[in-house]
């Protein structure tokens, strides 16, 4: 069984986990070990060693083949998983529609962002302009395939798979052509309302990820509801 950290390496691995997020909201791209040792004036190893803290502490993905890579810090990714998100003067990739919808709301300088991707069932290409004031219009739905509970299995995977749709009837059309088990359908405003204050404070110091009841308390205040979101009917 590992020691408990210490109180100057949880305040380490926590300087590196904004230095982390301070880095893709500027470039919009992951940091490097090199960028966030210049940037919290660490060493290498005690980067390395944090970076492997805060994926443990699902904070952040590493790539399990580079193990120095991030992959997602969610709401940010460093990998193309079907949306790009485009603010005043940065281009992000969208982890998911989850994140892509997020991103405005957790970056207080971009009063609000282009999210573009395409329907994966007819390749139809869908953009919205997010703010933080009211859910963009669109007649479009969300589709999201992995219930909560099961996210961390593979993240990247779950999140590669919350995609949105032109309609019910593509996202029926794909399900059929993929084979995959129906996930949960929403509409703008539902995604809209579960991006808006997921990622609260996750830029400053001291965020700590919700647990799984106050997970479960914010998903029903926003409208979403049954097993696929750890509650009852």
């Amino acid at each position: 069984m590992n020691a408990p950290a210490t109180a100057s390496q949880v305040a380490r691995t926590e300087s590196v986990r904004t230095a982390v997020y301070a880095h893709f909201a500027v470039t919009g791209g992951a940091p490097t070990v090199a960028d966030l040792a210049a940037r919290t004036g660490l060493p290498s190893s005690g980067v390395r060693s944090a970076l492997h803290a805060l994926h443990e502490h699902r904070d952040l993905v590493l790539d399990p083949r580079e193990a120095e890579r991030i992959v997602m810090a969610h709401p940010f990714a460093s990998v193309p998983l079907g949306f790009s998100v485009m603010g005043r003067g940065t281009l992000w990739w969208g982890g998911c529609a989850w994140d892509s919808f997020a991103v405005p709301h957790l970056l207080t300088d971009e009063p609000d962002v282009l999210v573009a991707t395409r329907c994966p069932a007819c390749d139809a290409p869908h953009a919205w302009v997010v703010g933080r004031q009211a859910p963009p219009p669109g007649d479009q739905v969300a589709h999201f395939l992995t219930p909560v509970r099961h996210i961390w299995d593979d993240v990247v995977h779950a999140c590669a798979h919350q995609r949105l749709f032109c309609s019910a009837a593509c996202v029926h059309d794909w399900l059929e052509d993929t084979g995959l088990t129906p996930g949960y359908l929403m509409d703008l405003p539902t995604l809209w309302r579960l991006a808006r204050g997921w990622y609260a404070g996750r830029m400053e110091p001291g965020y700590v990820r919700r647990d799984p009841a106050a997970a479960a308390s914010y998903f029903a205040e926003v409208g979403l509801r049954g097993p696929f979101w750890g509650l009852d009917d």
